[in-house]
């Protein structure tokens, strides 16, 4: 199971963009607010309806966290710090886009890492090797820098979980090929 994450202000396109690609290749997704309430609003005003409350799931099948960016308010909450570190402990993936790779960084899971951010986030990368390429992998450490990163980190993501040969089928499909 993947879990994406929302807190109000998130960027839409970083959320909504990946939950297609990952639903498309098969792999399922429980979109998780962690604002409290089910309906959470994105940085352009778009509310989005989370599956559930942060509070509700025990994580125990994650695959793989995804973090989308938009504000730096994901770093804020407590209960998804410690879930982040215990998922990274267990050695399973992380991806975060934007602004979220900060909490990454604030949590010392960059140092020695291959790292992209939204420009002005590098600072919290202690120890990472910025490297502001549109996306970054590192062992299984998924980074993207912005918006336009949304496409290619959800691919990038499904070539590590399913094959390469799934994710150049769904690129071929949602012709990101012709770009």
């Amino acid at each position: 199971m993947i879990y994406l994450f929302l807190v109000t202000g998130f960027e839409e396109v970083e959320a909504i963009a990946p939950i297609d690609i990952f639903r498309r290749a098969g792999l399922p997704v429980t979109t998780v607010s962690i604002t409290g309430e089910l309906t959470v609003t994105g940085s352009h005003g778009i509310p989005v309806v989370a599956d559930s409350l942060f509070e509700d799931n025990d994580y125990s099948d994650a695959t793989l966290l995804f973090l989308p960016g938009g504000t730096p308010k994901i770093a804020e909450h407590e209960g998804l710090q410690q879930l982040i570190l215990a998922h990274n402990d267990a050695g399973r993936p992380l991806a975060a886009i934007c602004a979220a790779p900060m909490l990454l960084g604030i949590l010392g899971l960059s140092e020695g890492k291959r790292m992209t951010c939204y420009p002005g986030f590098e600072t919290y990368l202690k120890g990472a090797d910025y490297t502001a390429a549109l996306v970054e992998r590192d062992g299984l450490m998924f980074t993207g820098k912005g918006p336009a990163a949304a496409l290619a980190l959800g691919y990038a993501i499904v070539e590590h979980l399913c094959g390469q040969d799934t994710a150049e089928q769904l690129k071929q499909a949602m012709m990101y090929n012709d770009l």
